[in-house]
């Protein structure tokens, strides 16, 4: 039972994030593509915004699909929780639920990585693990990515949206 819990896990985490990738790099299931993802990660102050965007991509469709379908494994989970970690961080802002724009799915997205990353994948898994060395290489090479990128998004002021409206004018007159 412990084995087949752990492949409904994977595959709806690294399904869902491998879609979401998708999104971004080619615009698939209703995603912007490159080039909008780009512009929006330009805003969020993740600069330059298309090599963000396309490492945030890759790094969605890549450790999702290493996610579901347990190949290499720890790497997928490794690779999802660094990226959800740096999502959470965009959505610091909006508070801590999804309605309100928030973290909550990065969270739980990263919380189940974790989760796998510390489970393993189980048994229904296709192809080799990683070796012990090259999980740690992985996972420290992760947290560095991740931690860096956080650092980009804490210290890059988001781009304006709106046009500043002069508060010395008069809007009645």
């Amino acid at each position: 039972m412990r084995h087949f819990g752990l492949l409904i896990a994977r595959i709806v985490l690294g399904s869902y994030l491998a879609v979401h990738g998708a999104q971004k790099l080619f615009g698939s299931f209703g995603g912007g593509g490159p080039e909008a993802t780009a512009t929006g990660f330009d805003r969020l102050g993740l600069r330059p915004g298309k090599a963000m965007a396309l490492l945030a991509g890759a790094s969605e469709l890549g450790g999702g699909l290493l996610t579901a379908t347990g190949v290499a494994d720890p790497l997928g989970p490794i690779v999802l929780a660094g990226t959800m970690a740096v999502a959470s961080s965009v959505h610091r802002k909006q508070g801590p639920l999804a309605t309100n724009g928030g973290f909550e799915l990065p969270l739980t997205n990263m919380a189940l990585s974790l989760a796998l990353l510390s489970g393993g994948a189980g048994a229904l898994r296709v192809g080799p693990r990683l070796s012990k060395p090259l999980t740690w290489l992985s996972f420290f090479a992760g947290a560095a990515l991740a931690a860096g990128t956080i650092s980009m998004v804490l210290r890059n002021a988001p781009l304006a949206t709106e046009q500043v409206v002069d508060e010395s004018e008069d809007v009645n007159d």
